[in-house]
Order: structure tokens, then sequence, then C-alpha cells
């Protein structure tokens, strides 16, 4: 693993050079408590003051709205067209969990089944970390298996240092940027980048105010599948989905097609939430997760249970969004503690 330094001039021009040179996706301030990801045309457009997004970075490889293929009927013959992808793309300014968030979502597309549209989004994207430099009330990514200057996953992770940034290539792809743009960076030759990022982890690690313990919860979810805890629950909970929405792990989506003429038209698919009434109703009328109970209980075995079933990687990263949006303050966190608290007294 190479270390390079930037001075902050230099890391404007950087980035202007790549939004030149590439798709460059990176953290934008739309309003005051507002951060998405957005494409920006060079670094003037940048917030890199933010602590994380409101809405995670995922939109990139998985649009919330995203065009398939476009179809045609005529004598008699149906043509299909595929939609244009995206070309090479830099994404820019991630916070570690987000990071850990792509790395959750990997398997889901690039697994037995391969989605075409996410792979070709990844495999075109370049993923630039940057460390944390304070740690919110909701943050717990530490008790979720990361941490506030974990890059790892990342090409590229970004630190901040006195006079500029410290910048490690932790790929061969992020070796090949860095190369791409050499005249902008000094080789770190006295380990001053590895030295800052660990100092500024031990910092961040004293700044987590409330410690997850995941012991033992998803074996005690292995053998209880109906409890009563679900259904009280749920008595808070709205059905908004604004949890599924802001968190940077759910991948739910739904297929329409769309046709105003009826002979021509496209296939997109969409951002969907299996806290939706509809999400699991049949064509029949039939829904195996009729009530809340069920679509709540669903969201958080997934979270800690079903996903490292299938891929040994807790579905959770501990961005803590879904805590800070939550309109009625259902808290994945307590929830790991009530459930504790439960098989205690099993």
């Amino acid at each position: 693993m190479k270390a390079y330094t930037i001075t902050r001039d230099n890391l404007g021009a950087w980035l202007d050079a790549l939004a030149r040179d590439y798709t460059l996706i990176a953290p934008v301030r739309e309003e005051e408590t507002v951060s998405l990801f957005k494409p920006v045309s060079g670094f003037a457009e940048i917030n890199l003051g933010y602590t994380n997004s409101t809405v995670s970075p995922k939109g990139w490889l998985f649009p919330q709205t995203e065009e398939m293929f476009f179809f045609s009927t005529g004598d008699g013959q149906i043509t299909l067209a595929d939609a244009q992808t995206p070309g090479p793309a830099v994404l820019f300014g991630l916070r570690p969990c987000d990071i850990k968030g792509i790395l959750v979502l990997d398997p889901v597309f690039n697994g037995a089944y391969q989605d075409c549209y996410y792979q070709k989004r990844r495999q075109n994207t370049i993923l630039v970390g940057l460390s944390c430099t304070r740690v919110e009330r909701h943050c717990f990514c530490t008790s979720m298996g990361g941490g506030p200057t974990d890059g790892g996953g990342a090409d590229l992770l970004l630190t901040e240092m006195d006079g500029g940034y410290g910048l490690e290539a932790l790929t061969s792809r992020g070796e090949e940027l860095i190369h791409r743009y050499q005249d902008y960076f000094i080789p770190d030759r006295d380990n001053r980048v590895t030295a800052a990022r660990e100092e500024l982890g031990k910092k961040l690690a004293g700044q987590f105010t409330r410690a997850v313990d995941t012991t033992g919860v998803k074996e005690f979810l292995d053998e209880n599948f109906e409890l009563p805890y679900w259904g009280e629950l749920a008595r808070r909970c709205l059905g908004c989905g604004i949890c599924t929405y802001i968190c940077p792990t759910c991948h739910c989506f739904d297929i329409f097609d769309q046709s105003p003429d009826g002979e021509s038209g496209v296939r997109s698919r969409c951002w969907d939430s299996c806290m939706f009434s509809h999400f699991t109703r049949m064509a029949g009328g039939h829904n195996p997760r009729p009530t809340k109970k069920e679509r709540v209980r669903n969201r958080f075995l997934h979270k800690l249970k079903y996903h490292r079933d299938r891929y040994n990687l807790d579905g959770c990263v501990g961005c803590g969004r879904c805590v800070t949006r939550c309109p009625v303050n259902i808290d994945i966190r307590q929830i790991i503690a009530d459930l504790q608290e439960v098989a205690r007294h099993e």
C-alpha cells in the first residue's frame, strides 16, 4: 500500500481535473441540513465538511430509478435496445460506513444472480473514501465491524492532515489513478499518512456514545421466529419506509413498463420497500406479510440474520441514518439490546 500527501490547493485542482476526465460524484450540500451525492462539475460544488449524507451514495451504483431497456413493436416483431450505461466515474468522499455498505450490496448483485446494470456501474466506478473527522451521537459503525478511518473496500482513502490530506492507494486501480495525476501528489516516504490516520482513529474511538453488542442476537433469532416483541414494536411503526430509502444496504426494487402509445416504451426499475403493505401482495390478493408485525420483523431479521445467513455479512453497517430519521424513534441499537434482554428471559 502506497501513500501520498496533497495540499488543499492541489486537492481542488485534482478534483477539477477528475471532473473533466470522469463523471465525478461527490457530496453536495442541498440545504442547510441536507447533503446528497450528485455529479459535480468541479471542486467548488463539493462539501467536504459533511458528517454523512442524508441519503446513502448507493444511488450511483443502484439508482433510485433506472432505465433498463427500450422496446418497440412493429410488423409483428418486438425490438429491444439497451439503455445507455454510464462511462468511467469516480465516487468521491465516501465515509467508511458507506464503503462498507457497497461491500454489503456486492454479493446481492454480483452473486448467484448476476445483475448486469449494477455490475457495469460498479466496474466503471472508482471509489475514493474520506476518513471521518468526528463521530455523531447516532454512529455505531465500530459495533458492526467498521470504523471511522477504515477504508477497506475503497480504491483510495483520503484522510485530513495538517496542511492538507493524506491519500492511501488501497488497490491497483487506486494506484493507477494516482499515477495518472501524479503531479498533484507527493510520495509519503516517512509513513506520516498511516500514522495520522491511526492517530485519528484512536481519537475518534473515544467519541462513540453508545456501544452495541450483537453477541448472540443472530443465534437467538435463528431459533425464535415468532416473538411477541415484533408485535409490540410494530404498533409504533408508521410504515412510511424512510428507513429503507436512506439505508446504504437496502436493495428491494420494483420493475415497471411505460408505453404511452402502446407500441414503444421503456422498462425501468425503482427502489421499493419491504415496509409497504403492497410489497409482498400477490396478484390473487394473498399477502404473506399481511400486517406491520411481519414487515417490521422481516426488516430487522434481514439486517441481523438473513444477510449473514446468505453472505456472511451483517446487513447493517452502523451509519445510524435510520436512527435519526425515523419519525417514531425506532432505534436498531435499542432493538438489539431488547432482543438480548428477551433472550435472557426465554
